[in-house]
């Protein structure tokens, strides 16, 4: 198992998970039936952790709580995984791997009522649980399908960023993150980096063009 602990989530927020390709999600869901293979565990750990750390702390859970999540959900995981099927057309891997998180927020957020008191599960499917989170919130429950999507596409834009920051030039990569990621005005990457305005541009368009192909054939990957 992967270094799923507290202090280990902290090591991972300060390397922000530097790696640069995926596999195919069919590719790696089919080496996690082993449960011995401690590198594609790690690799599920590296890729996934965030989206589920933040679609808890957007639940309203504090830091240490949506950690738990994030733990209880890879744990989870490890015990279903082997029985999973991959076919999106039943069952996306992403909306089975929602359907973990939002039971590990469940049993967060019912860690907080006073003692005896008992929120009831009619039934261990989706329409419950959305019923349950609705009432452990006073009803003021986040769409966290929304936010899980929103979430997803994060990862897929940054995973395919730096897919493609191999493939260009530094230069080339350099204008297009200061001016279409970070916002600094077209000029002023200009002459930061000493070149013309129209390199600026090109770069842009180039290199975001490659990004948004890339985000397409993720999107046909990680389902």
């Amino acid at each position: 198992m992967p270094d799923i602990s507290p202090a280990g989530l902290e090591d991972e927020r300060m390397s922000q998970s530097d790696q640069s390709s995926l596999p195919t999600r069919a590719s790696l869901l089919g080496r996690l039936k082993d449960l011995e293979d401690q590198m594609s565990w790690q690799e599920f750990f590296d890729t996934y952790w965030q989206v589920i750390y933040r679609i808890a702390r957007k639940a309203g859970l504090s830091d240490l709580e949506a950690q738990d999540v994030v733990q209880e959900t890879v744990i989870s995981a490890v015990k279903h995984l082997p029985a999973f099927r991959y076919d999106p057309k039943i069952c996306s891997f992403k909306t089975w791997l929602l359907r973990l998180a939002r039971w590990r927020i469940i049993d967060q957020l019912r860690k907080r009522l006073p003692a005896g008191s008992v929120v009831e599960l009619i039934a261990d499917d989706e329409a419950s649980a959305i019923a349950a989170l609705d009432r452990l919130t006073g009803g003021h429950a986040p769409e966290l399908e929304a936010v899980w999507n929103d979430e997803w596409e994060n990862l897929l834009l940054a995973q395919a960023i730096e897919r493609v920051k191999p493939q260009v030039r530094p230069e080339q990569f350099q204008m297009f993150d200061l001016y279409a990621r970070k916002g600094m005005p077209v000029g002023e990457v200009a002459q930061l980096l000493k070149v013309n305005m129209a390199r600026v541009y090109l770069a842009k368009h180039r290199v975001g063009a490659l990004v948004k192909k890339e985000v397409l054939r993720l999107q046909q990957e990680i389902t």
